[in-house]
């Protein structure tokens, strides 16, 4: 959702406050702007629109400030709108991620009191409530520390004023990261707003109130000091850039060889059929599981709809997958026999948090899936399982899918051979197909051209149907949900047997099909609806690992033969015609409109 960037130290603030934006545009954004911060002042410069257009400075000597890239929820996505906002004096600008859910009531209370209002938005009664606490005498830390007391929601604040010799920061069920520089600390919603000036970093947790100065960074939390570890991100600012790419999402697509390497690696026990995932789940307690239900959204729900039919196969578990915002724990269910799998790439989807933590409070066991070390999942989870895919900047996730399912198989293996219902042998041949997954991927990408090809002939369709059966079937969804991402075409995942209950009075010759047919998805069944969508004229597009079936499809995506991994791979295929359909329409993939990276309000 939103960004924040700050800077406090010696050196210039602007050239790292506009590049830290630039970094964050991953995120989604509708506005941007910057608040520079002097002895005498503030100088705030915001506007709707892209990053590239804000009007900024050609040189400050400021070494004082806070940025934002804003996706709106409260207020259109105006100038007035946009962030940082500031109080009546100027003298306060305040930066803000999340939602204020009782802004409304503080708005008004503030209006008695004689406070001008300039914008539609929750934030602004942030600063103009620091600016009475501040008047009263308050340090800028304890004023922050007062107002937030006074907030409901979700947030994450920065806070600067002239007089104070850097920034107030905190946050509650929204990401806060402190950078520690050696020219300088930082303040950002995420680790690639300033990873080329440092990897030395530390996770703020709900509640905290940092105050970041040149010297350094100190917390308190309920107005006691607090030690919050510095930790290092393992990868470069590298890693964050396009490498000669157009887009981040296609450089993205082909780091996925080398990120489901990273994901398997040292885990793999192939000689005794076995996993090493660094959890420790009680032997007791996986015996006497019952149920494991997986939270998600998105992409991420429908790795997770991949995952729950191994771990019903594998570990002879019954395995549910719910939309994240949709959970409830009910119906009878026994907390101390269930697991709860939270799946996120950010570790800090905020439908997914709501899920994880009414799981806890219902007393349930839970795990974490995520990408990201330190997130807000974590440390609310009672164990954590890396996907460690890398950083992905691409608002359409494509590499972290791709790390999540095979990080999820590697689960399922783990319960199977933990709870005696998968033999050494059997686990030994799907580790093997694990091991496999990279090469298979990269003959896919090696394809790319004949996927351009593909792409080029049916870029004008009316709409796309993805259609599988078993493990084909979420990603059928998922590669309809890559395609609507970012070509804004009408795209739709079907269960292929569903085909004849409705949908298919949708299908014309301008609709073209694309089906996922290999091990684990039923293909010979899945052929009937081909023949049932050709027969109305649909083109079919087949990512196929059968020996013969050309003669039903118009094209066809050769899929290596991968066992139980294969649909993982015809994904990769489907990623890139997204990719390409959209490129030829000249959309802006990285940043599709309305669209956000880590989705932190509810």
């Amino acid at each position: 959702m939103c960004g924040i960037i700050g800077y406090v130290g010696t050196d210039e603030a602007l050239p790292i406050l506009a590049d830290g934006l630039k970094n964050l545009e991953y995120r989604g954004y509708d506005s941007a702007g910057v608040a520079l911060v002097n002895r005498d002042g503030i100088e705030v410069h915001k506007q709707a629109g892209e990053i590239d257009d804000l009007v900024l400075p050609d040189s400050s000597p400021e070494t004082l400030g806070i940025g934002h890239t804003r996706w709106s929820t409260h207020g259109k996505p105006t100038d007035a709108n946009a962030h940082p906002h500031v109080d009546c004096t100027g003298d306060v600008a305040v930066v803000h991620n999340g939602i204020i859910e009782n802004y409304a009531d503080l708005k008004a209370e503030l209006r008695e009191d004689g406070h001008e209002f300039t914008s539609e938005t929750d934030t602004e009664v942030v600063p103009h409530m620091v600016e009475d606490e501040l008047a009263d005498g308050m340090s800028l830390p304890d004023a922050v520390a007062t107002v937030v007391s006074r907030l409901e929601g979700s947030f994450a604040l920065g806070v600067v004023a002239p007089g104070y010799d850097g920034i107030v920061a905190t946050r509650r069920g929204s990401p806060l990261v402190v950078g520690h520089g050696e020219s300088g600390n930082f303040i950002a919603s995420d680790v690639p707003a300033f990873i080329e000036h440092t990897r030395q970093v530390s996770y703020i947790e709900d509640g905290d109130i940092a105050h970041v100065t040149p010297a350094g960074v100190s917390v308190e939390q309920d107005g006691e000091p607090v030690d919050r570890d510095v930790e290092t991100v393992e990868w470069e600012a590298e890693a964050a850039e396009k490498g000669g790419y157009d887009h981040y999402m296609i450089k993205e697509i082909h780091e996925q060889p080398s990120a489901l390497r990273q994901a398997i690696s040292g885990r793999l026990d192939e000689l005794h059929g076995d996993v090493d995932l660094d959890i420790d789940l009680p032997a007791e307690y996986l015996q006497s599981l019952e149920e494991i239900q997986i939270v998600a959204c998105g992409t991420s729900y429908h790795a997770g709809l991949f995952a729950a039919r191994l771990f019903e196969e594998y570990a002879s578990v019954r395995a549910s997958v719910e939309i994240a915002s949709e959970y409830k724990f009910t119906g009878g269910r026994d907390p101390w026999r269930t697991l709860v799998v939270a799946v996120t790439q950010s570790g800090e989807t905020a439908d997914t948090l709501s899920a994880l933590r009414r799981a806890d409070q219902s007393g349930a066991r839970t795990l974490a899936v995520t990408n990201t070390v330190g997130s807000t999942v974590t440390r609310e989870a009672d164990h954590s399982l890396y996907i460690r895919a890398g950083p992905e900047i691409g608002v359409a996730a494509s590499k972290t899918f791709a790390s999540q399912v095979a990080t999820l198989t590697l689960l399922g293996v783990y319960l199977g051979r933990r709870r005696d219902t998968l033999g050494s042998s059997a686990a030994s041949e799907i580790l093997s197909n694990v091991r496999g997954l990279p090469g298979a991927v990269q003959q896919v990408l090696d394809d790319e051209d004949l996927v351009l090809e593909v792409a080029e002939e049916y870029a004008d369709g009316d709409a796309f149907f993805f259609i599988g059966r078993g493990l084909g079937y979420p990603v059928a969804l998922e590669g309809a949900l890559k395609l609507k991402e970012i070509s804004y075409d009408h795209a739709e995942g079907f269960a292929a047997g569903e085909l004849k209950h409705g949908p298919l009075a949708l299908v014309t010759p301008d609709t073209p099909t694309l089906a996922v047919l290999t091990d684990g998805t039923r293909p010979s069944e899945t052929l009937n609806n081909v023949k049932e969508v050709e027969s109305r004229g649909s083109p079919v597009v087949g990512c196929s690992s059968l020996e013969a079936d050309e003669d039903l499809l118009d094209a066809r995506f050769d899929v290596p033969e991968l066992g139980v991994m294969e649909p993982l791979v015809a994904n990769v295929y489907l990623q890139l015609f997204a990719y390409h359909v959209a490129n030829l329409k000249g959309r802006s993939i990285d940043k599709p409109r309305n669209l956000a990276k880590s989705v932190t309000v509810e």
